[in-house]
């Protein structure tokens, strides 16, 4: 399977508080990239699913990753 780089952006909710993401991964498909947000989220954060919001999900160039740990990968 061909592999793509998504970028994230949604909110979350940790407390009392809203916190914006935008986070950027490499996966072969959406679904993949969504399932991924809610368990590092989930384990890292300690919330559930209904406590994170995405808002967009979409493909970017390699040129165009942010993240350095992405870049370092590609």
């Amino acid at each position: 399977m061909i592999t793509k780089i998504y970028r994230v952006k949604g909110t979350f909710v940790m407390g009392d508080e809203n916190h914006e993401f935008t986070k950027e991964y490499k996966a072969t498909c959406e679904a993949d990239v969504e399932q991924k947000i809610y368990e590092r989220f989930g384990s890292k954060h300690a919330i559930t699913r209904n406590q994170i919001s995405i808002n967009s999900i979409e493909e970017i160039a390699p040129e165009d990753v942010l993240d350095p740990i992405v870049k370092e990968i590609l």
